[in-house]
């Protein structure tokens, strides 16, 4: 995945993973005053040898190249906890932007492959090879530049601009209320910008599919809701937060008077002029589509498909090749289903066993409060058993916490049915596991529990926040995203938590069963719909044949392939792959595996592709295998 990429993944709830770029006008080209490319050979000991210089050197060069992309990325500052003089702007989305950041690319490209890789250590070889996967990367997304929509109904890339303010701006100072005003009238720009990335798209031939239009243009409605746009009487969600955000300074009556009366003005401005554009252009497009397709339908789909595969897998796969991994998981995962069928003397066919599971009362909360409540309760439970003995598989853990949330009831249409936030840098917060309960309709309880261990312990969490504590691997490593990788490690966790001693009961092992289904499907569908020319109602029909998802998870799934081409095949693929990686190691390790080494050496080293996955488990394997 391209750094960008890397970035918008990382700011989980609040950025959707779209191709963008660092801002144009702090994009300075690698040349020896560009601090990317400094040297500190006058630090470096007479004595030193070349491949003592040359270590010194790529690591310098490493932490210069991380810093100067965080520094160009303001959104992303907030969302690792950091207060810079930044703080009051945006991300620049321009196309000129993008441009200038594959050019900037190419010429850190260039300066990476100067070192000679021979003289570096292990570890440095590995970022190399990292860093250099990650530039590639953005060099060869150039041609898909316009591919990606600009707004769709599942990615909030609207909405994920305000969860940001809310989440991730704190007022604990005067210049942060300002920043905060800042950025309310700075929303203006960026709406008009993907209008402006909108119209673009339209004429070169890329709409978003039919069916997304009526959630988006209701939660772009719902944005504009709200005092002083209106007169509801209820304030507007931004001038909600930031009166309670900045009574909490304990200013006078009349500073916090003040503020609150920019906040509205800001509010009623551009950013209200500038949404309102955007609603009215979605709306014109939702006239022009032309029915809900594929991406074999935008100009050069094919290849741009290929290219989500490759970004999304990590892996040289065809589509053919994903789609049969897809159908024979399915087989096997079918088998071991009507296993527990008949543990549970359940009279029928598969399919009659699915439509148990999605209709018995018994398996689903109550679709209220009360039933929201429970859910969160037991997620919570189910957090807490998985701590208790995570030490028997892990010899590492992150020390940030983790919380269990729900997601806000203003974005619940505009993300999915779960996500993990990652903790800031400071620690001054915990990682969050969100569930969206908009409908409990939806929530079987034997699968909820492995979304929690997904989503949370011994998931994302587990991995993404260790990422982030290491202490001896270069900052771009520690927050690197690959969905292959952390997608794959996540649903491998799912599978890790039967080994842990859960799922006792049939019904509950069925829920796991379920989800691991669940992401199989994935590799059918996305690819039915992408090469296969499927359409919605195929795709849906294929979910129902073949799973136990609910009506309406199916639904939000095959919508949310459409509009997100082969981000949903990393999990399965990346799963298969840590599995096929723990077989091995068992099998030539015998009396002198550990699950927990195995675990230090998958997680415990930043984030990767499959390939440099496989290689360092290799080198684990060998290191082990050498007599002391």
């Amino acid at each position: 995945m391209n750094l960008n990429s890397i970035k918008r993944a990382l700011l989980a709830a609040f950025i959707p993973v779209i191709l963008t770029a660092c801002g144009a006008d702090t994009t300075a080209p690698l040349n020896d005053s560009n601090p990317v490319k400094s040297t500190v050979s006058e630090s470096i000991n007479n004595n030193a040898t070349d491949a003592d210089t040359t270590n010194v050197e790529i690591s310098l060069f490493f932490k210069q190249w991380f810093d100067r992309e965080v520094a160009q990325d303001p959104e992303y500052q907030s969302a690792l906890g950091l207060k810079t003089e930044d703080q009051d702007k945006w991300f620049d989305r321009s196309d000129a932007a993008s441009l200038a950041n594959i050019e900037e690319a190419k010429e850190d490209l260039l300066h990476l492959r100067s070192f000679d890789r021979a003289l570096l250590s292990n570890a440095n070889s590995t970022s190399y090879e990292l860093l250099e996967y990650q530039l590639q990367e953005t060099i060869d997304a150039a041609p898909f530049l316009r591919h990606p929509y600009v707004v769709d109904q599942f990615r909030g890339q609207v909405t994920d601009r305000l969860s940001l303010l809310l989440n991730a701006h704190s007022i604990t100072s005067l210049k942060d209320a300002e920043d905060y005003i800042a950025r309310i009238k700075g929303l203006g720009g960026v709406y008009k910008e993907m209008t402006t990335q909108l119209v673009d798209r339209a004429v070169f031939g890329v709409l978003t599919p039919a069916f997304a239009y009526p959630d988006m243009i209701a939660d772009i409605s719902g944005l504009g809701s709200g005092m002083p746009i209106d007169d509801s009487g209820e304030p507007h969600i931004l001038l909600n937060d930031f009166t309670k955000k900045i009574k909490a300074l304990e200013l006078d009556k009349q500073a916090t008077a003040d503020f609150i009366a920019r906040t509205s003005a800001a509010i009623s401005g551009p950013f209200k002029s500038n949404l309102e554009a955007l609603l009215i252009e979605i709306k014109r497009q939702s006239k022009l589509v032309d029915g809900n397709k594929g991406v074999w339908s935008l100009p050069d789909g094919e290849a741009f498909y290929n290219a989500q595969i490759k970004q999304y897998t990590t892996l040289n796969l065809t589509a053919d090749e994903v789609h049969q991994r897809g159908l024979d998981d399915i087989a096997r995962i079918h088998t071991e289903m009507r296993g527990i069928m008949q543990t549970l003397e359940f009279e029928g066919s598969l399919q009659d066993f699915f439509v148990f599971a999605r209709t018995d009362p018994s398996n689903f909360y109550s679709n209220d409060d009360v039933g929201r409540e429970a859910f969160l309760t037991d997620a919570r439970q189910q957090t807490a058993d998985i701590f208790a003995v995570a030490d028997q598989y892990f010899n590492r853990l992150p020390k940030a916490t983790m919380e269990v949330r729900r997601v806000e009831p203003w974005r619940e249409n505009s993300t999915s049915i779960a996500f993990y936030e990652s903790p800031p840098l400071d620690g001054s917060r915990p990682g969050y596991y969100y569930a969206n309960l908009k409908d409990m309709s939806t929530y079987q309880k034997s699968v909820s529990t492995a979304i929690t261990y997904h989503e949370g312990v011994p998931g994302h969490h587990f991995q993404i926040a260790l990422a982030q504590e290491l202490k001896d691997l270069p900052d771009f490593r520690k927050h690197s995203f690959y969905g292959a990788y952390t997608e794959g490690w996540a649903l491998y966790a799912e599978g890790l938590a039967k080994d842990m001693g859960f799922y006792q009961q049939p019904m509950s092992d069925f829920g796991r069963l379920h989800d691991e289904i669940w992401r199989s499907a994935r590799l059918v569908i996305d690819t039915g719909i992408h090469s296969k020319k499927w359409t919605r109602e195929q795709a849906i029909d294929y979910f129902r044949q073949n799973t136990p998802l609910s009506e309406g998870d199916m639904v939000t799934e095959v919508e949310r392939f459409f509009v997100w081409p082969g981000q949903a095949l990393g999990y399965k693929i990346g799963m298969m792959k840590i599995l096929e990686l723990r077989a091995r190691a068992e099998e030539k390790l015998g009396e002198l595996y550990d699950i927990r080494e195995f675990h230090d050496v998958v997680i415990g080293k930043g984030a990767m592709p499959l390939p440099i996955l496989e290689a360092e488990v290799d080198a684990y394997i060998n290191a082990k295998q050498l007599p002391n």
